[in-house]
């Protein structure tokens, strides 16, 4: 018993391949890159509003970097630390607010900064 928790546990704590410089990845590749299976991440495409690759050609769906990123760290908030699909949703979301504060900030610094430019030059 206490081998088979063993393999899980090292299953989740996997080092995951560098992702590659490309614009677009299959599911097939996603899955590769991402350590998942294909059924997971259309599932995870219907939980998490957040995940939408582009369809094309015959409903295909292709990943892009930014996508990758994003399922990485659902997948780290479900398989690693232990979050339920709601709880890893309000995480995201919680970062997602973060981020924007964050955005909001750095705009009013860079506003600020060129304004003392202005105040420097005429002195």
């Amino acid at each position: 018993m206490l081998d088979r928790k063993l393999k899980t546990t090292n299953k989740v704590n996997l080092q995951l391949q560098p992702i590659p410089d490309k614009l677009y990845f299959s599911i097939g590749e996603t899955g590769e890159l991402c350590a998942l299976k294909p059924h997971v991440l259309r599932y995870w495409e219907q939980e998490f509003v957040e995940l939408k690759p582009i369809k094309k050609r015959g409903n295909r769906r292709y990943y892009q970097r930014k996508d990758l990123l994003l399922i990485r760290q659902i997948r780290s908030l479900l398989y690693e630390q232990g979050f339920t699909i709601e709880g890893a949703k309000a995480q995201l979301q919680k970062e997602s607010n973060g981020a924007s504060i964050s955005n909001k900030n750095q705009e009013v610094l860079k506003f600020v900064a060129a304004k003392l430019e202005e105040i420097v030059k005429d002195l």
